[in-house]
């Protein structure tokens, strides 16, 4: 049944499939293979076989010429032969001096006919060899056998001349060596269509085992293009090793499209809300402008304090507006990484100068600050005043004002750590998810909701991360580590 399936597969998809191409490419190896075996053994066995044939047809020439008889000789050794045969009884001896019985004699007289050897009338097989050699002279000239028909069958022949000048021809009957080579030709044929059959059916049953990962492949494309972006090519105890490559591969490059797709659509939402908060934020303060404006152009502002407070409310807006604006242009900025002017900067220096700067802000406020000495770090200046500024920003915003701080600054492992932690409110677990998110303020508080995502932009500028670590009512620690270099 399994054979009926894979044949029925194999004929459906037809040889200009993978595997009908490579059933038909080893299929065609073994053939070729075949056949130049089988003609190489055969031409070597052919050649084998008549050379010894050759041989003992040289053999016997060389004995008769060399023994110098005549055809009158002959004939009487024939007559004595024929005498001690009556002898013994007509039964042939060990010691036999006659040649092979394989072997067929002819003596051809000048005519061309044979010719008898006393009593020994010539047979129809001596005047059928007779009237195949044509001219017995020239074969006794030739040196080597030569190959003649002999009532159909065929046979190798030379020609020994006498000391008297008569020709003797002499053969060796072939057809057997012949028909013998016929049947090993047929025998090796059909042994290698036995073969070929079988090899075929191997190969298609190996080939469909081999290139089930790749159907699994191909199912799971046409998954992920109907939308399924989790399917991944699952693993084959069948597969080959570069089977096996190329599904590891093919995976790890499944895994970073359906990334790229979920960044995407991640960076489209963002992106969306991002428009949508820095609207509503610019809204906000347009909104208030518009509002006084209409009052001063309708005269509802009468009295001079009406007015000045309406121009300086007027006045914060634009300010706030125009800090949002500028906020909104270094996130901008630092989303096009721009090249920031690298050199040695003091940090305990920038921190100390920090934390005098919030206690000018807030006297009162508890302020504790480990960075003494000098601390060098390779980075932008302003890009890290930025950040010690808008960290205790949040810390002025969005704690109370007798809620201690601490500012803490070292270097360990090749990286310097800076940590702004405060003893205020804390986060719960949600918000401190969303704190680096633009325009999340916690609980809708003050500010515009940019200031932890500038920060994280600036360090990952400098190739270092922020991390957060709160709870509720246990403050909130911001740590900026930087590598030294």
């Amino acid at each position: 049944m399994r054979l009926a399936g894979i044949l029925d597969v194999c004929r459906r998809r037809g040889i200009h499939s993978l595997r009908g191409k490579l059933t038909l490419a080893n299929v065609a190896l073994l053939a070729v293979g075949i056949v130049v075996a089988t003609a190489v053994s055969l031409m070597t066995a052919r050649f084998y076989l008549l050379d010894k044939v050759d041989t003992e047809l040289q053999g016997a020439r060389t004995a008769l010429q060399n023994a110098g008889f005549t055809l009158q000789q002959i004939e009487s050794l024939s007559e004595l032969g024929i005498a001690l045969d009556r002898f013994n009884g007509g039964g042939a001896t060990d010691t036999d001096p006659l040649p092979s019985p394989s072997m067929v004699y002819v003596a051809v007289g000048s005519g061309g006919k044979p010719v008898a050897l006393g009593p020994l009338q010539p047979t129809p097989q001596q005047h059928a060899l007779a009237a195949a050699a044509k001219d017995p002279v020239d074969f006794a000239a030739d040196e080597e056998p030569r190959d003649v028909r002999v009532e159909g069958d065929r046979h190798r022949m030379v020609g020994a001349r006498l000391s008297d000048g008569t020709v003797v021809l002499i053969a060796m009957p072939t057809e057997g060596l012949h028909e013998g080579m016929g049947k090993a030709l047929r025998m090796d044929l059909a042994v290698g269509a036995l073969l070929l059959a079988l090899l075929a059916c191997l190969t298609m049953i190996s080939v469909l085992r081999w290139m089930r990962p790749l159907e699994s492949m191909v199912e799971t494309s046409s998954a992920i293009a109907d939308g399924d972006l989790t399917r991944r090519i699952p693993s084959s105890r069948d597969s080959t090793l570069e089977v096996e490559q190329l599904r590891v591969a093919l995976n790890s490059m499944l895994h970073q499209v359906e990334s790229a797709y979920r960044t995407r659509e991640r960076s489209a939402a963002q992106l969306r809300q991002f428009v949508g908060d820095a609207s509503h934020e610019l809204r906000t303060p347009l909104s208030a402008i518009r509002g006084y404006l209409q009052l001063y152009d309708k005269g509802m502002l009468t009295g001079p304090a009406e007015r000045r407070r309406a121009w300086d409310r007027m006045h914060g807006e634009v300010d706030r507006m125009g800090r949002l604006v500028d906020e909104l242009l270094t996130l901008a900025r630092l989303d096009q990484r721009p090249e920031l002017r690298f050199r040695n900067v003091d940090l305990s220096r920038l921190v100390r100068e920090a934390a005098e700067d919030l206690r000018v802000q807030q006297p009162e406020r508890p302020i504790t600050v480990d960075a003494d000495g000098t601390l060098l770090v390779h980075a932008d200046e302003s890009g890290l005043r930025q950040v010690l500024g808008n960290l205790l920003s949040n810390v002025r915003t969005h704690t109370p004002a007798d809620v201690p701080v601490r500012l803490e600054v070292e270097r360990t492992d090749g990286v310097v750590r800076l940590c702004v932690a405060d003893k205020g409110p804390g986060l719960c677990e949600e918000d401190a998810a969303r704190v680096f998110d633009r325009f999340f303020r916690t609980g809708g508080g003050a500010g515009s909701g940019l200031g932890m995502a500038i920060v994280q932009g600036v360090v990952e500028a400098h190739c270092g991360e922020v991390s957060v670590r709160t709870a509720p009512d246990d403050g909130l620690a911001v740590t900026v580590t930087l590598p030294s270099r």
